[in-house]
C-alpha cells in the first residue's frame, strides 16, 4: 500500500511540476498582453497548485480522489482562457475595422458634400424622410428649415414643382428613377436625381454650372447616342416592314429583310446587288420629287408584292448622304380604319348628345376620349384636353380652379380615386361642388385597362328629392291629422297608407295594418261593425278592378248608429285611397230639418189650400151682395134717401176692395199650384199705364198727390199678358198712393233697354228699414213704418209673381225718410224665356 501511494504521490508531484512549468511558458506568452480577466484566471490557477504542493504528506491519501476533479478543471481553465483569448483577439479586429469603416464614412462623406449638394431619402415603409445637406441650395435665406425641401412649390415655378412632385411618387410608389434639370426660383440651374438603393428612396439635389453641366450633357447625350444606334440597329434588322437607306446617286445603301421579302429577293445581299425597287417608276418619281423641295416624303400606295396587291404606307426622309425610307402594309389597317372611323364618329356623336359628361381614361391614364357635355361641365380649354393629359393632370388643373370638392388631404383622396384603376365593379360616388352643385360620379373599369368616368349634374335631382321628401313628410302629417280616416290600397289589394283616424273608425291595430294587410283581410275586421256584402264586394270592385276606374260615392250606416260616407278615388300610380267621414251628427240635423221642412211645408199647403177655399166661398155671397148694391143703387129701383145712398156706397166700396182681395188670393194661389197661364200678345205701354192710373185717380185726388207719367218715346209694343201688366201696374201705384204723404209726387217711368222693359213706380213715404226689406214680397205681410197705409199684404206679393211667371224681375230700392222705388223688368222676347222655362 504504501508503495502504491508513494507511487501516486510521485506522479502528483510529476503532474503538478508538469502544469507549473505549462503555466510559466503560458504567462510569458500572454501575460503581458492579456486582459484582466486572463491575469486573474492565471493567478487562481497559480494559486491551487501550490497549495497542492503544500499539502501535508500525510492527506496525499485523501486527495487522490480529488485529483480527477483537478485535471477536469485545469483542462477546462485552459479551454476557457483560450476562448477568451480568441474573444480578445475579435474584439480588438473588430475596434480596429471600426475605426476604419468610420474613417472610410468620414472620406466618402466628405468627397459627397465637396460641393453643395442635398440628399432626401425615404426608407422602405417609412413616410418620414431624412434630409441632409445644403438646405441653403434651393431655399431662400431665413427659411432654411429642412423639412421645406419638399414643398418644391416654394422653390420652383408651379410646373416644375408639379413635375417634381410627379417624379418623387413615382420614385417612392414604384421605384422609378428620374433625372431632371430644374431652375429655382433664385434663378439657380440644379439637377434633381432619384434612385431606388437597398429599399431606399434617394433623391439627390446639386446645382450644375460652367463645364460640369456640359460635361454631363454631353456624356448623356453620348450613352444616349450609343443606345439609340444599337437599338436602331436591332430594330431595322429585326423589324416586319420594309426598310432601306439610299445613297445620294440613288443606289441601296442598306435594305432588311422584310424589304428583301416584299421585293422578291432571296437575301438582303440579293437586293443590294441587283438594287431592286419596291415602289413603281411613277411612285419614285414622285418620291424623288417630293424629297427633292421639301425634307420628307409620305404617302399610301399600292406594292405587288408576293403576288397580291396590298396598300403601303411610305415614309421617307433626307438623311445626310443619302435618303431613308420605311414602307408599313396598311391593307388591313386601312379597312379597320374607315370602319372603325365611322363607328368612332357614330358614338362620338352619340356621346355628344348626351346631358352627362364622359371621360375615358387608358391604362396609363391618359384621356383618350371626352365629350362635349365633359368639357362644358368643367370648363376646360379644349387644347388642354386634346392634348391627352394624364388624370393627375386634369384633377390637379380643377383643383387649382377651385372646381371640385375641397379636401384636407388631396393627395390621399386622388389616390383613392384612381383605385378604379385596378377595382373590377363599377363605383358610384357624389362630389359637392364649391359652386353648389352636385355631381354623381359613376367609376367603371374598362376590360382592356383605364376607367371611364360618368358625370351627372344631379343638383336638381337632390333638390326634388329633398323637396320630395318634405312634401311627403307634410303630406304624412297632413294625413294623420285629418279628421277624415283615409287609406291607400295598391294594385294588389294590399294597404300600403293609413293614418290613424282609419284604425281608431274601425277599431284596428296599428300594428296589424302596417303588416300590408289585403282588403278581404280588412273586411273580415270590418264585419263585426258593417257587413252589408253588396257595399263590400263595390268596395273591393274599386280596390282590385281594372276597368271602369271611376269615384264611387257610399254611404254607410253601421250596426253602432254611426253614419260613414265613403268615397273611392282611384289614384294615377294605379292604387286607390278610400275616405270615411263621420256624418252622424249631420245626418241627424239634416233629418231633423227635413221632418221639420216637411211639416212647414205641410202647414204651408194647408194655409194655401184654406185661403184658396175660403176665398171660393167668400167670393159667392160676395158677388151676391154687390148685385144687389148695383140693384139698389138703380133708380128703376126707387129713390134713396141721401143717408140711405151714403150707406150704400159705402157698402159698394167695401165689397169691392173685398172682392180685389179675393181676387189676389185666388190669382197667388194660383200662380203657387203652377196652374197660371199668360195670355201672350202685343202690349201697348202707352195705354197700359194709362188704365192703371185710372184706378187710381180718386185715391190721388182725395190725397191731394201728384202723379207724374215719364214714358220712353222709344218704346212701343212688347210681348206680354196686357191684363196682368195693368194689375203689377195698379198694385204699384197703390201701393205708392199708400204709403205717400198728402201733398207730394209719385213718379212712374217706363223705358227700354236691348231686351227687356223697364217700369219703375218711386214715392217720397217713410221708406222700408233693412229688416223688413226681404220680407215685403211675402204673402200677407204688411207693415204701416208710420204711413196712412192699411192693406192686406198682397199687392207686393202678386206683382213679383206677375213679373217672375213674365221671366223678368223685381227689386227694391228703398231709403229711411226718403222713400221708395220698385223696379220691374219684363223680357222682351217671351219666346225666349218660355223655350228656356220649357
Amino acid at each position: 500500500m504504501s508503495g502504491v501511494v508513494g507511487r501516486m504521490r510521485r506522479s502528483l508531484l510529476s503532474c503538478t511540476s508538469i502544469v507549473r512549468g505549462g503555466l510559466a511558458a503560458l504567462s510569458a506568452s500572454i501575460l503581458p498582453g492579456a486582459t484582466p480577466a486572463l491575469a486573474a484566471d492565471h493567478t487562481l490557477l497559480h494559486n491551487t497548485l501550490s497549495i497542492f504542493t503544500d499539502i501535508n504528506r500525510q492527506e496525499l491519501a485523501a486527495l487522490i480522489t480529488a485529483t480527477a476533479v483537478l485535471g477536469f478543471s485545469v483542462v477546462a481553465a485552459i479551454l476557457l482562457m483560450r476562448t477568451r483569448i480568441r474573444a480578445a483577439r475579435i474584439e480588438t479586429k473588430l475596434r480596429s475595422d471600426n475605426q476604419a469603416l468610420q474613417l472610410e464614412a468620414d472620406r466618402f462623406r466628405a468627397l459627397l458634400f465637396a460641393e453643395p449638394q442635398i440628399l432626401i431619402s425615404w426608407a422602405a415603409g417609412d413616410d418620414r424622410p431624412d434630409i441632409s445637406g445644403d438646405v441653403a441650395l434651393v431655399l431662400p435665406q431665413g427659411f432654411e428649415q429642412p423639412q421645406r425641401v419638399l414643398a418644391f412649390g416654394s422653390w420652383l415655378p408651379p410646373e416644375q414643382a408639379l413635375e417634381m412632385d410627379h417624379a418623387v411618387d413615382a420614385l417612392r410608389e414604384t421605384g422609378e428613377s428620374f433625372q431632371l434639370n430644374l431652375i429655382t426660383v433664385t434663378g439657380r440651374t440644379i439637377e434633381a436625381m432619384g434612385r431606388a438603393i437597398g429599399g431606399q428612396a434617394i433623391v439627390r439635389i446639386r446645382e450644375l454650372s460652367g463645364v460640369r453641366m456640359e460635361l454631363a450633357e454631353l456624356g448623356i447625350r453620348f450613352n444616349h447616342l450609343q443606345e439609340e444606334t444599337g437599338a436602331l440597329r436591332a430594330f431595322a434588322g429585326a423589324a416586319p416592314f420594309p426598310l432601306w437607306a439610299r445613297r445620294s446617286n440613288g443606289t441601296l445603301s442598306y435594305a432588311n429583310a422584310a424589304y428583301a421579302q416584299a421585293a422578291d429577293a432571296t437575301s438582303v445581299a440579293d437586293v443590294i446587288d441587283r438594287n431592286l425597287e419596291l415602289l413603281d417608276s411613277e411612285d419614285r418619281e414622285i418620291m424623288a420629287r417630293t424629297l427633292a423641295e421639301k425634307n420628307g416624303f409620305g404617302a399610301r400606295v399600292p406594292i405587288v408584292t408576293g403576288g397580291q396587291r396590298r396598300i403601303f404606307d411610305i415614309q421617307a426622309l433626307n438623311i445626310p448622304g443619302g435618303q431613308a425610307g420605311i414602307a408599313i402594309d396598311a391593307t388591313e389597317a386601312a379597312q379597320l380604319r374607315a370602319a372603325l372611323h365611322q363607328m368612332a364618329e357614330a358614338h362620338r356623336r352619340m356621346l355628344d348628345q348626351l346631358s352627362s359628361g364622359v371621360a375615358v381614361f387608358d391604362a396609363q391614364r391618359r384621356l383618350t376620349f371626352y365629350n362635349d357635355s365633359y368639357r362644358r361641365l368643367w370648363d376646360l380649354d379644349r387644347t388642354f384636353l386634346d392634348n391627352n393629359p394624364d388624370d393627375s393632370s386634369v384633377l390637379d388643373r380643377l383643383r387649382v380652379a377651385r372646381k371640385i370638392p375641397e379636401q384636407a388631404d388631396f393627395r390621399a383622396w386622388k389616390n383613392k380615386l384612381f383605385e378604379a384603376y385596378r377595382a373590377i365593379e363599377p363605383a358610384k360616388d357624389t362630389w359637392y361642388l364649391p359652386d353648389g352643385r352636385a355631381l354623381s360620379v359613376v367609376t367603371t373599369p374598362n376590360p382592356e385597362g383605364g376607367v371611364t368616368y360618368l358625370f351627372d349634374d344631379v343638383t336638381e335631382s337632390l333638390k326634388l328629392a329633398r323637396q320630395n321628401d318634405g312634401l311627403m313628410r307634410v303630406q304624412r302629417e297632413t294625413l294623420d291629422n285629418l279628421a277624415e280616416a283615409v287609406a291607400v290600397f295598391g294594385s294588389n289589394g294590399r294597404a300600403q297608407l293609413f293614418n290613424p283616424p282609419f284604425a281608431r273608425m274601425w277599431k284596428l291595430s296599428p300594428d296589424a295594418l302596417a303588416q300590408q294587410p289585403h282588403i278581404e283581410t280588412i273586411e273580415q275586421w270590418c264585419r263585426p261593425l258593417f257587413d252589408d256584402e253588396a257595399t263590400w264586394q263595390t268596395l273591393r270592385a274599386a280596390i282590385t278592378g281594372i276597368d271602369n276606374r271611376n269615384s264611387v260615392p257610399l254611404k254607410i250606416e253601421r250596426k253602432d248608429g254611426s253614419v260613414l260616407d265613403c268615397m273611392t278615388m282611384p289614384l294615377p300610380d294605379g292604387a286607390t285611397m278610400l275616405t270615411f267621414q263621420d256624418v252622424t251628427d249631420t245626418v241627424n240635423v239634416e233629418r231633423a230639418l227635413r221632418e221639420r221642412n216637411e211639416a212647414l211645408e205641410t202647414a204651408d199647403q194647408m194655409k194655401i189650400d184654406f185661403v184658396h177655399h175660403v176665398s171660393y166661398e167668400l167670393r159667392s155671397p160676395l158677388t151676391t151682395i154687390i148685385g144687389f148694391a148695383h140693384f139698389l143703387s138703380d133708380p128703376t129701383t126707387g129713390p134713396l134717401t141721401f143717408k140711405q145712398s151714403e150707406y150704400l156706397s159705402y157698402i159698394t166700396s167695401s165689397t169691392n176692395a173685398l172682392l180685389a182681395i179675393i181676387n189676389n188670393i185666388l190669382d197667388l194661389a194660383t200662380i203657387d199650384a203652377g196652374a197660371m197661364s199668360l195670355n201672350l200678345g202685343p202690349v201697348d205701354v202707352k195705354k197700359t199705364v194709362t188704365e192703371a192710373t185710372a184706378g187710381i185717380q180718386d185715391r190721388l185726388a182725395t190725397e191731394h198727390i201728384r202723379l207724374d207719367v215719364d214714358i220712353d218715346p222709344a218704346i212701343h209694343n212688347f210681348i206680354a199678358d196686357e191684363r196682368r201688366i195693368v194689375q203689377v201696374l195698379y198694385n204699384l201705384l197703390a201701393n205708392a198712393v199708400g204709403f205717400s204723404p198728402a201733398n207730394s209726387a209719385i213718379k212712374l217711368r217706363a223705358r227700354t233697354t236691348n231686351s227687356s222693359v223697364v217700369f219703375s213706380v218711386s214715392d217720397s213715404g217713410p221708406g222700408i228699414p233693412e229688416g223688413v226689406k226681404d220680407k215685403v214680397f211675402d204673402w200677407f205681410e204688411s207693415h204701416a213704418n208710420g204711413s196712412r197705409h192699411r192693406g192686406a199684404g198682397l199687392g207686393l206679393s202678386l206683382v213679383r209673381s206677375f213679373v217672375e211667371l213674365h221671366g223678368g224681375g223685381v227689386h227694391v230700392d228703398s231709403i229711411v225718410g226718403k222713400g221708395t222705388t220698385v223696379t220691374c223688368e219684363f223680357p222682351i222676347d217671351q219666346t225666349a224665356h218660355r223655350n228656356a222655362a220649357e
